[in-house]
């Protein structure tokens, strides 16, 4: 879809209480209960060193490839708390954003992290922020300031649908959305499932866990079992 040039000051938002929820929840975790598909693809990768996941509304932004006009729309218009989501129409060869607009969103906006489908720049000193940073990648190369771009429309980040408004989990694993009109049912059942893998861990750690299904499930599936080396 041809990027336009609108952008939509006001989203549909997700209960600030199931926002809270997730936190302390693992991105894996939340992903296990929603059929595993909303995680964005591995190339989408943790830049910084937070000392706890990030959560947050979806501030989307849609640039022309290698574009960051955009941006720095975003930089008046986004909320403390917001995770800004970027969808660069996959292009890797410029930078869109560095550590003079990344302080700004950290220190006067507060935003609660940052979401890139492209490259970012000044990864020596990003790197070690607390300011969660996704992105697929680094360049020195810098980005246009012409535009078009749009701000709070449905984007694909990480070849995953994201609307604004959507809750952005991520974590040193990656990054997942939430669905807004999904959030306040997948919530309970994440802390269900969190809770009852952090039991599971213990069990496997002490090795108090029977593995039988295994045995079953590949003698159901056709798998054959032999006790023999491999010959060509």
């Amino acid at each position: 879809m041809p990027v336009g040039k609108r952008i939509y000051l006001k989203r549909h938002l997700p209960d600030p209480k199931v926002i809270e929820g997730f936190k302390h929840i693992p991105a894996s975790n939340t992903a296990d209960c929603m059929e595993r598909n909303c995680a964005m693809h591995p190339r989408v990768k943790l830049m910084s060193k937070p000392d706890s996941e990030m959560v947050g509304p979806a501030f989307t932004i849609h640039t022309r490839a290698g574009d960051n006009l955009a941006i720095y729309a975003a930089l008046r218009y986004c909320h403390p708390g917001d995770v800004l989501v970027i969808d660069d129409e996959g292009d890797n060869t410029r930078s869109l954003i560095g550590e003079v607009m990344m302080s700004y969103l950290r220190d006067q906006k507060k935003i609660a992290g940052i979401v890139i489908d492209g490259p970012i720049r000044d990864i020596d000193n990003l790197q070690n922020w607390k300011l969660p940073i996704y992105a697929r990648s680094t360049t020195p190369g810098g980005p246009y300031k012409d535009g078009p771009g749009e701000v709070n429309i449905p984007i694909s980040c990480g070849n995953v649908s994201v609307n604004p408004g959507d809750v952005i989990l991520g974590d040193a694993d990656g990054v997942i959305c939430i669905p807004r009109k999904d959030a306040a049912d997948v919530l309970p059942k994440a802390q269900a499932f969190h809770k009852k893998d952090e039991e599971k861990q213990i069990a496997f750690s002490k090795g108090d866990v029977d593995l039988s299904w295994v045995d079953k499930s590949l003698k159901d599936k056709g798998f054959d079992i032999i006790d023999d080396i491999y010959r060509p």
